[in-house]
């Protein structure tokens, strides 16, 4: 069973799922209450606890990186991708491109785009971390603000 709870950051209220001891969403809440599927049960588990202290110090710029068990679930393509994502520093990006090339795709930046745009684990697998080739901030599931917010928040202008 999934089990879930919602959070309050500087970014908004953000989701947390679990399944079998394994963070397998972070998600943005929207304004319409984001519909979470019915089998999911709100519950707070020890692992959504240990996250949310995580992600609490990282907005508080005491955590660069994150110490949980994820679990990705998606197409071998899309695992590729956010594996790539996991590879960037703290306060680097990197082009759709770059993510493409280091899938072995080079010409799969558009796919690799999709695959970020999917990102199951939004901020620990840091999708928000990638940017158009020209440097410009391009889409992000959280809003354009709050990327914008997050590369600031890591000194990344």
């Amino acid at each position: 069973m999934k089990h879930y709870w919602l959070y309050e950051y500087p970014v908004g209220t953000v989701g947390i799922t679990e399944t079998d001891g394994k963070i397998t969403h972070v998600f943005f809440q929207n304004k319409d209450g984001n519909h979470l599927p019915k089998d999911w049960k709100k519950r707070e588990t020890p692992l959504l606890k240990k996250t949310a202290k995580q992600l609490t110090e990282y907005f508080a710029g005491k955590r660069k990186s994150f110490d949980l068990p994820l679990e990705f679930e998606g197409t071998d393509f899309q695992k590729k991708v956010w594996a790539a994502l996991m590879t960037i520093p703290y306060g680097e990006t990197r082009t759709y491109g770059e993510i493409a090339n280091q899938t072995g795709s080079p010409k799969a930046y558009r796919a690799a785009g999709m695959a970020n745009h999917n990102n199951p684990i939004a901020i620990i697998c840091p999708c928000h971390r990638v940017i158009g080739s020209d440097g410009s901030l391009t889409g992000y599931g959280g809003g354009l603000s709050n990327k914008k917010y997050l590369l600031d928040m890591e000194g990344k202008k």
